[in-house]
C-alpha cells in the first residue's frame, strides 16, 4: 500500500515563517531574507516527509499567506487596484491580502472567509468583466523544481478550476460559466508545463464538490475537466476531495478520465456507503483519507484497516491518504515537553501522522501481527479516565426552560432602552485592544516564574485603568476592559475550565501570519471558579460608562479546540455551556450589566451540506448559546460577535440565539449581510464591523460615515450600532486609535443629521 498527504503546514514548527513575514512587513528583513526563510521551511517540510517514505509528497503547498489567493495569482485573476499600486510582485501580493496604505495608494483588502468548516481563513478571488484568466505566474513551477533538485519527486498541488470559480466573487456581469473557457485553457497550459518538467502526476483540489451541488453546477464541473483532460499527456491527473463526501456527483467524477480520486472517510458521511454501493473504477486510483487531518487523536489501525477491507474488492488500487491537508493540524510532539507520555501517547501531529501512514504502509505489507499494530491496539484498549460523573449528571438534568430567556425580547429591549440610555448609533468595540510588547512581556514572565501573581496582576489592572481612560477620551459609548489578561480568546478559557489540556507549541495558522494554540479537550468540561469577574468587575469600577463583561461562547470554544472523539460535540457544547452560564452569572450578579458572549465560530462546524443543518449541528449548537444567557436578568444586556464566515443562510438561526446585540464582520464582505437581516426581519440589534481591523490602513470619517448610511439604508437607526468588524488584539495602538477617533467622529455627524 502506497501513502500519500494532500498537504503539509508551512508556517514552521516555530512560527518561523510568521516572525520573516511580519519583519518584512516592517522593513526589519530583505525580501530575499523572507524568501530563504520559506525556502528552508519548504525543504524542511519535503525531507521529513521522505524520511517517513511518504509515496506521493505534495509541492505547492507553501504559501507566504493563503493558497487560494496564490491560484487568483498563478492565474491573472488580481483587480486592477492592486495592479495600478506598481508595488513589486510580493508586496502587490501582501496589499492584497491585508490591504495597503501609503505613498502609492490606498487601497483595502479582498474579502476573507472561512474555509469550508475550519477556522483557516482564504482570501477570496475577485473578478469583474476585464479580468481574463490565463497562467502568468510561476510558482507551482519552481516549488517543483526546487523539490526536484533536493531529490524529492513531488506531486504539485493546485486549487481546481471548479472550486477557483465557485469561490470567486463576481463584480460585473460575468459569472463562474463565462470564464470556464479560459480556465480550461489555462489549466491544460499548467499541465502542459508540467508534462515538460517531467512532473509524473498533477493534485488538483475541488473540495468544492462536498457541497450541496445543482444541476448546473455538476454541468460546470463536467464541461470543465472533459477539456482539461485531454490535456493530460504524460501527466497523471489526482482529483482531489475533502471536509466531505460527493454523493451528488459521484457517478460523474468516477466516470471522468481521471488517474486517481481522493476522497475523504473521515467526514463524508456518505463516502464509504458510496464506494461500496457503486464500486470504484478499477482503472483508478483510490487515493482514501483515512487519516484525520483536522484533528490530533491518533488514528485507530485496527477501523483504518478495517475500511480497506470493506472496499477493497470493489476498487483496484487504494493508497493511504490524509482526510485534508496537515495544514489544519500542529506541526509535532517534538516541541511539548510539559505534557506527560500519559497524554501525548493518544496525540499526532502532523509528523506523527506520517509515521502513522508509514506504520499502517509496514502492517498491511506484513502477514502476521507487527509490533506498531499491537501497540495501536493496546492503546485503545486503555481507559484515559477522562469522565465526570457530577459533569454527566449536571447536563443530563438540562430541562426545556433552562433554553428560554424571559421575558421576551421585545419586552427585553424596552426595558434596556431606559436603563442604558444610549444615543443612537451607540458606538463600542468588539473586545480586545491592542496587545503591545509590553503586555505580552508581563504575561511571559509571570508564566515562567519571573514576577510574581501580585506584580503580574498589579500591571495588569494599570493597563485596564488607561485603557478605560482612553475609550472615555475617545468618546466610545459602551467600553471594554482590554483582555490584557488573554493570550486567546479559547485558550484562555481552556486555561480556567477543567477538561482541559495545553501545549506548549502547538501552533496552528488561522490566516496570513495568526496563528493559534488550540486547546485540547481531554475529559469533561467544568468551571473550578470565576475567570473573568475579578477583570471586569475592577475595570467597571474605573468608568460610570457601562463597560462589557467579555466572554468566549461555547460553540467558539468547542470549535476552536480539539475536541474528543469518544463522546458527541452536542454534549461536549452543553458542557461548556453550563460552565460559562455559571460565569455568565457571576458577572451579573457583580454588577456588569453588559455581557458579550462571543460565538465568532459558529457556523464553523455547520455541515456543508443544508440537508444536514438542523439534524447535526443547529440543534445543539443554538442551544448552547441559549443555554448560556437564559438565567439573566431583563436588564442584563447580552452581546454576541461572529465573524468571517458566510452568515446569510442561517440569519433565522442567528436571531434565534435570542442575544440582545449582535456584531458581525461586515467591511470585507462589502456589508452583504445587510440584505438578508432585512429580508429575514431580524429583530436582534446589530453591529456590523464598519471597518477592516485585520489591515493596517486607518479608516477615514468619511468612509466610515459611508458605511454606516449604507446599513441604516437597511436597518432601523433604533437598532444600528458603530464598531469596528473583530477585536483589536493584532492592532497597533498607532492604528487603532486615530481609526477609533474617526469612528466616534462619523458617528456624531450621523446623529446629528438622523435625529
Amino acid at each position: 500500500m502506497k501513502t500519500s498527504i494532500i498537504g503539509y503546514p508551512r508556517v514552521g514548527s516555530l512560527r518561523e515563517l510568521k516572525f520573516a513575514s511580519e519583519k518584512y512587513f516592517k522593513g526589519a528583513v530583505s525580501e530575499e531574507e523572507l524568501k530563504n526563510t520559506a525556502a528552508q521551511l519548504r525543504k524542511e517540510n519535503l525531507l521529513i516527509q521522505k524520511e517517513n517514505d511518504i509515496d506521493f509528497i505534495p509541492s505547492n503547498d507553501f504559501s507566504f499567506y493563503d493558497n487560494v489567493l496564490d491560484t487568483a495569482v498563478l492565474f491573472g485573476i488580481v483587480p486592477k487596484r492592486y495592479t495600478e499600486l506598481k508595488l513589486s510582485e510580493l508586496d502587490a501580493y501582501f496589499a492584497m491580502a491585508h490591504g495597503y496604505q501609503g505613498e502609492k495608494g490606498d487601497v483595502k483588502a479582498l474579502a476573507m472567509k472561512k474555509w469550508f468548516n475550519t477556522n483557516y481563513h482564504y482570501i477570496v478571488p475577485e473578478a469583474g468583466d476585464d479580468t481574463v484568466i490565463k497562467l502568468v505566474g510561476d510558482k507551482p513551477f519552481n516549488e517543483y523544481n526546487e523539490a526536484k533538485a533536493l531529490g524529492v519527486d513531488t506531486v504539485p498541488a493546485v486549487i481546481g478550476p471548479f472550486t477557483l470559480l465557485k469561490l470567486t466573487k463576481y463584480t460585473g456581469s460575468k459569472k463562474a460559466w463565462d470564464f470556464a473557457k479560459e480556465a480550461v485553457k489555462a489549466y491544460a497550459e499548467l499541465i502542459e508545463k508540467f508534462d515538460s518538467l517531467g512532473a509524473k502526476w498533477l493534485q488538483l483540489a475541488e473540495p468544492y464538490l462536498v457541497f450541496d451541488l445543482s444541476k448546473d453546477d455538476i454541468a460546470l464541473f463536467e464541461n470543465i475537466y472533459s477539456e482539461i483532460l485531454k490535456a493530460k499527456g504524460g501527466v497523471k491527473i489526482l482529483l482531489q476531495t475533502y471536509f466531505g463526501d460527493v454523493r451528488d456527483c459521484y457517478d460523474n467524477l468516477t466516470a471522468l478520465d481521471f488517474d486517481g480520486i481522493g476522497l475523504d472517510f473521515v467526514e463524508g458521511r456518505k463516502t464509504l456507503s458510496l464506494v461500496k454501493e457503486k464500486g470504484f473504477p478499477k482503472d483508478k486510483i483510490l487515493f482514501a483519507g483515512l487519516i484525520n487531518g483536522k484533528n490530533i487523536w491518533r488514528n485507530n489501525y485496527a477501523k483504518t484497516l478495517g475500511i480497506i477491507d470493506e472496499i477493497k474488492d470493489v476498487c483496484g488500487e487504494i493508497v493511504l491518504n490524509t482526510s485534508c491537508s496537515l495544514l489544519h493540524v500542529p506541526y509535532t510532539l517534538k516541541n511539548e515537553t510539559k505534557l506527560g507520555e500519559n497524554y501525548t501517547k493518544y496525540f499526532a501531529f502532523a509528523e506523527e501522522k506520517l509515521t502513522e501512514l508509514k506504520e499502517i504502509k509496514k502492517i498491511a505489507a506484513s502477514s502476521d501481527e507487527t509490533a506498531e499494530y499491537s501497540a495501536n491496539k493496546a492503546l485503545f484498549a486503555t481507559d484515559r479516565n477522562a469522565t465526570d460523573e457530577s459533569v454527566k449528571a449536571r447536563v443530563a438534568g438540562i430541562k426545556d426552560e433552562d433554553f428560554t430567556r424571559l421575558p421576551a425580547f421585545a419586552e427585553r429591549e424596552k426595558i434596556q432602552k431606559a436603563r442604558f440610555a444610549l444615543p443612537l448609533f451607540p458606538t463600542t468595540t468588539i473586545g480586545s485592544f491592542p496587545q503591545t510588547a509590553d503586555v505580552k512581556a508581563n504575561r511571559s514572565a509571570f508564566r515562567k516564574g519571573n514576577i510574581t501573581e501580585a506584580e503580574y496582576k498589579a500591571f495588569n489592572k494599570n493597563k485596564i485603568a488607561e485603557c478605560v481612560k482612553l475609550q472615555e477620551e475617545i468618546g466610545l459609548d459602551v467600553l471594554v476592559h482590554g483582555e490584557y489578561e488573554r493570550n486567546d480568546m479559547v485558550e484562555y478559557f481552556g486555561e480556567n475550565l477543567n477538561g482541559y489540556l495545553f501545549t506548549e507549541k502547538a501552533w496552528v495558522q488561522s490566516y496570513g501570519t495568526r496563528c493559534v494554540k488550540p486547546p485540547i479537550v481531554w475529559g469533561d468540561v467544568s468551571r473550578a471558579k470565576p475567570i473573568t469577574v475579578e477583570w471586569s468587575t475592577y475595570a467597571q469600577s474605573c468608568t460610570d460608562k457601562p463597560l462589557k463583561g467579555m466572554l468566549t461562547g461555547p460553540v467558539t470554544i468547542l470549535n476552536w479546540s480539539f475536541p474528543r472523539e469518544d463522546i458527541s460535540l452536542k454534549e461536549c457544547a452543553y458542557q461548556i455551556a453550563l460552565a460559562i452560564r455559571d460565569e455568565v452569572l457571576d458577572l451579573e450578579a457583580n454588577g456588569i450589566k453588559i455581557i458579550q458572549v462571543d460565538e465568532a465560530a459558529l457556523r464553523e462546524k455547520l455541515p456543508l451540506r443544508r440537508s444536514d443543518w438542523e439534524s447535526e449541528y443547529l440543534d445543539w449548537a443554538i442551544p448552547a448559546f441559549r443555554l448560556v444567557h437564559s438565567g439573566v436578568k431583563a436588564e442584563t444586556q447580552i452581546h454576541t460577535h461572529m465573524c468571517y464566515s458566510e452568515f446569510t443562510d442561517i440569519i433565522p438561526a442567528i436571531d434565534s440565539m435570542d442575544a440582545d446585540v449582535i456584531t458581525f464582520e461586515a467591511s470585507r464582505s462589502d456589508l452583504q449581510i445587510l440584505d438578508s437581516l432585512k429580508e429575514n426581519n431580524f429583530r436582534t440589534e446589530v453591529g456590523p464591523g464598519v471597518y477592516d481591523i485585520h489591515s493596517p490602513r486607518i479608516p477615514s470619517v468619511e468612509e466610515i460615515k459611508t458605511a454606516l448610511s449604507k446599513m441604516l439604508e437597511k436597518l432601523p437607526k433604533e437598532k444600528l450600532w458603530a464598531n469596528p468588524d473583530c477585536g483589536l488584539k493584532t492592532r497597533g495602538t498607532e492604528e487603532t486609535v486615530p481609526s477609533l477617533k474617526n469612528l466616534v467622529e462619523a458617528t456624531k455627524q450621523l446623529r446629528s443629521e438622523r435625529q
